[in-house]
């Protein structure tokens, strides 16, 4: 095979360069004998001049607010981005890069987010970045429609992203790049790594669409820079013409060739995701001149040329920050919410805010969440909310919201349109640009298309906030593709995500106050669909207790059941209670909004709670069992769904399903007989 290994447009010292990125970047997946080294190389060159001439940070503080995003969609590729990292002077050390996807490492196998390494997002799950990019260029318009003056480009920032033939296959990003189209997202700059190489093979097996006219139909502007991935000439002229471009998102169809420069295994499916063994990288440095001996080896030139990053990026700052000093003296209160923004800080007490709801009244909690909304979110001016087409179904646009567009960038209202895959992604990415935070909602039974993203930003402790309404048969007539049964229990499986099931009104507010508050992990809010009445706060215990995960709503010090609801059930629960006292028999209810909060709680207070002697238990949820058994033990009863439900008006539904005040009587008097 005879392969060029050099580059247009790049001198030998870029040359260099670009070789010790392939190498450290080969060599980290071979030391770790797991890997893709193929996308390495090949993107090696673009990357490099990405790196060193066009993209804005700061490696001294990589949580600088003005510096560019840098997103690796095509996460497989990590020592590509971790070679980087180090070389332009992160807190990443030759020791990280052969620790790669060792326990512990800073290094693992897909990019995790760490902004403080210069990982902007977790990436891995193909198509998630380059939608996470999208929610970032979102926030960067929101952001500088809001602070930007005259003069004071404070936010000015652009989105890259690096993404390949799976990021452009996988549904999510077609979902987001039609949104980001639609708003014309100008800041966002995509750069397609055009392998053909797929782990089965060619991607002519499966994937010979027409991408560039796809995403012309999107409203992107299309530049294809042929070849072999090495002209940067070309390259970087469309790189240029996409920086220019002020009224469409931009994509860079990069030719390239996967693990370029390998005698036996550039092109070929096996290098996409396996090292590619000691005996081959001798021979691509000997074809590239360099010393097969040598490894991890990184030529003083070019640690001293790539280094320079680190004070360009401090001179970027310095001046950056004098605009800012100046702005301050400008536009000292818009100053002021930039910095508590930037620091995490709510700018208003969510306490003096929270409706009151009444009790006697009767409201459904999507409802009540849309009160709630009403009363904070005017005074919340960087939480976007939005909804995937069914705003008036989740009642998540609160009152004097302006939808965000392309021509309306301080909207705070995103219409995301039929797409739930592409929202829950597009959140995150707004969640992580460091001032902005989102919200945004569709149907319970839907979570299962953003299912990705929620795992996402529980892994990576995201502050997103899901609202899923219609949770449970109470829909009624929409039947069982749209009732739940299994999602709330598929929910608190995961980890670090705190699902909130609120009984009423009431609670629904502290769930939102919580929600706002948190900002350790993604938060999901579970409402009804169906009215719930108003639980009285002066008859039964506050709402406040929702922050505990679960509380005495009502009962005896020493009951002679317990009986455990969250959500809608909570009302048959204490309607159960009243009619066990009228039989003499003693019940403490006991509403569990957040199961995970609980879970946090001190031993001292779950027992104080859930008392251990009390072996008669009752639980109530319209959802499956999944989970209970921890809180109901060995004589414990469960009243819930086993089966999807059906189509029926919604009282009806809880009738014939058995979840019901009579059933719930019934479970109480056995559990206690059980016990005894």
């Amino acid at each position: 095979m005879s392969v060029s290994v050099k580059s247009s447009g790049l001198s030998e010292l870029d040359q260099l360069a670009v070789q010790t990125i392939r190498f450290l970047s080969i060599e980290g997946v071979q030391k770790a004998k797991s890997g893709h080294p193929g996308i390495t190389m090949g993107m090696a060159p673009a990357a490099y001049v990405l790196w060193t001439r066009h993209l804005k940070y700061n490696p001294s503080n990589p949580r600088w607010q003005a510096r560019d995003r840098f997103v690796l969609s095509a996460g497989h590729g990590s020592m590509l981005l971790y070679s980087l990292l180090h070389l332009t002077g992160y807190p990443l050390s030759m020791e990280d890069l052969k620790n790669f996807r060792q326990w512990a490492s800073k290094t693992p196998g897909h990019p995790e987010y760490e902004p403080n390494h210069g990982i902007e997002v977790t990436t891995g799950p193909l198509g998630q970045g380059l939608a996470n990019a999208v929610g970032m260029a979102i926030a960067q318009k929101n952001l500088a429609g809001y602070f930007n003056r005259d003069g004071f480009p404070i936010i000015d920032y652009r989105v890259y992203c690096i993404a390949g033939d799976g990021d452009l296959e996988e549904g999510v990003t077609s979902e987001a790049c039609s949104l980001a189209g639609h708003l014309g997202l100008d800041n966002l700059i995509v750069i397609y790594d055009d392998n053909h190489i797929t782990i089965d093979g060619d991607t002519t097996l499966t994937f010979t669409e027409d991408t560039a006219k796809r995403y012309e139909a999107y409203g992107w502007y299309v530049q294809m820079v042929p070849g072999d991935g090495n002209d940067m000439a070309a390259f970087e002229k469309a790189l240029q013409k996409a920086k220019s471009e002020k009224t469409r998102p931009s994509i860079i169809k990069l030719r390239t060739h996967i693990a370029y420069g390998s005698p036996n295994k550039q092109d070929t499916a096996e290098s996409h995701g396996a090292p590619l063994g000691d005996d081959e990288i001798r021979l691509i440095k000997k074809k590239f001149g360099w010393d097969p001996d040598k490894s991890f080896y990184v030529p003083q030139e070019v640690l001293t040329h790539m280094r320079k990053a680190v004070e360009k990026g401090k001179e970027a700052q310095a001046a950056w920050d004098k605009m800012f000093d100046e702005y301050a003296g400008a536009y000292p209160n818009l100053a002021k919410q930039f910095r508590d923004a930037a620091a995490g800080k709510l700018s208003v007490n969510l306490d003096g805010l929270l409706p009151k709801f009444d009790p006697g009244s009767s409201i459904a909690t999507r409802k009540a969440s849309g009160k709630v909304l009403d009363a904070l979110m005017p005074e919340l001016p960087f939480v976007l909310g939005g909804s995937a087409d069914l705003t008036p179904s989740n009642n998540t646009k609160f009152a004097g919201a302006k939808d965000f567009q392309k021509d309306a960038r301080d909207g705070r209202y995103i219409r995301y349109g039929v797409r739930e895959h592409a929202m829950g992604a597009v959140m995150n990415g707004i969640s992580v640009s460091g001032l902005t935070r989102a919200y945004g909602g569709t149907f319970l039974v839907f979570s299962d298309y953003m299912r990705a993203a929620i795992r996402v930003a529980a892994m990576s402790k995201y502050p997103t906030i899901f609202v899923f309404t219609h949770d449970s048969i109470g829909i009624g007539e929409d039947g069982p593709t749209h009732q739940p049964v299994e999602h709330i229990a598929a929910l608190r499986t995961m980890p670090n995500l705190s699902v909130i099931r609120p009984a009423d009104a009431n609670e629904t507010a502290q769930a939102w106050k919580f929600a706002l508050e948190h900002r350790d992990g993604p938060v999901a809010l579970l409402l009804t669909r169906q009215g719930l009445p108003v639980i009285d706060q002066d008859k039964y215990n506050s709402a406040v207790n929702l922050s505990k995960g679960a509380y005495i709503l009502v009962g005896a010090d020493k009951p002679d059941v317990l009986l455990l609801a969250t959500g809608s059930e909570v009302n048959i629960a204490l309607e159960a209670r009243e009619r066990l006292a009228a039989d003499g028999v003693s019940a403490r209810v006991v509403s569990m909004p957040c199961w995970e909060l609980f879970e946090k709680q001190s031993r001292e207070y779950k027992d104080s709670v859930l008392p251990p002697d009390v072996k008669a238990r009752v639980g109530i949820e319209t959802g499956v069992e999944l989970g209970w058994s921890k809180w109901l033990g060995d004589n414990g009863i469960f009243i819930g769904m086993s089966s999807f439900g059906a189509s029926a008006p919604g009282k009806v539904c809880f009738e014939k399903f058995g979840i019901t005040v009579e059933k719930a009587v019934e479970a109480a008097e056995k559990s206690i007989a059980d016990s005894e």
